[in-house]
């Protein structure tokens, strides 16, 4: 079985596969991440492969424990990938989006695929049918748009999501609520769009925190996966002990 950690800015996910199927999966709060390891490892007596993809901060303490107890792969820009890179700046690449590409290789090879990661940011990456990665975009997610609206301005109240029954706010809150999901809305159908204009066999997957919320409400034709960096992990992992 091999474990899986993926440090995000706001918190870690856990998970535990064994070859390519998911059988356990956390998310913990990242100080409290060596607790909830020792956990997992005593529970699927785990002894083998671990693979972490870090881009918030995880303690030495943590880094030690994982080195002395597995053979662990770190997620970098020198890994050995199964897609070439044809980045401008690869030693700039999100390690987050390094895996959510080598999981795109791993399900759809040999198609053009755009990866929307609605986290944090929302970033796109696209890899065409040559295995090749291109490239893509990063935005403000849905969260940090509204503590900007709050954080940049003199009155705008700090809300929690909530996705407007109708496009024309008619209050404060709702005028900030519409702003901001039908904003991520149309931009995310904007840029399939686009890509599509030029890729017509495009396949688009979606993932991320806010992708449960936001697959509902789209109009583009997306697959909806939560755990495809879990999975793009694993792949990573089984690709570079091979």
């Amino acid at each position: 079985m091999n474990l899986i950690i993926d440090v995000g800015n706001t918190c870690a996910k856990l998970a535990v596969f064994e070859q390519n199927k998911l059988v356990f999966k956390m998310i913990a709060e990242t100080s409290n991440i060596l607790k909830e390891i020792i956990k997992v490892q005593k529970k699927y007596d785990l002894k083998q492969k671990a693979i972490i993809s870090s881009v918030g901060k995880i303690n030495k303490k943590t880094l030690k424990h994982l080195e002395e107890t597995f053979n662990l792969q770190i997620l970098s820009h020198r890994t050995n990938l199964p897609f070439k890179n044809l980045y401008a700046t690869p030693k700039t690449l999100g390690i987050d989006r390094i895996a959510l590409v080598c999981a795109s290789v791993e399900q759809f090879p040999d198609h053009n695929v755009l990866i929307i990661d609605a986290g944090t940011c929302i970033t796109y990456d696209f890899i065409n049918a040559d295995n090749e990665y291109l490239g893509g975009a990063i935005s403000p997610g849905i969260q940090m748009r509204y503590k900007a609206l709050h954080g940049q301005t003199a009155n705008l109240p700090l809300l929690e999501m909530e996705v407007p029954n109708h496009i024309i706010g008619t209050s404060t809150a709702t005028s900030i609520h519409s702003g901001v999901i039908y904003g991520v809305l149309k931009e995310i159908d904007g840029n399939v769009n686009a890509y599509k204009e030029k890729y017509s066999d495009l396949t688009v997957i979606l993932t991320g925190g806010d992708a449960k919320l936001l697959s509902k409400q789209l109009k583009s034709s997306i697959f909806a996966n939560s755990n495809f960096l879990l999975e793009g992990l694993n792949f990573i992992l089984q690709f570079n002990s091979n």
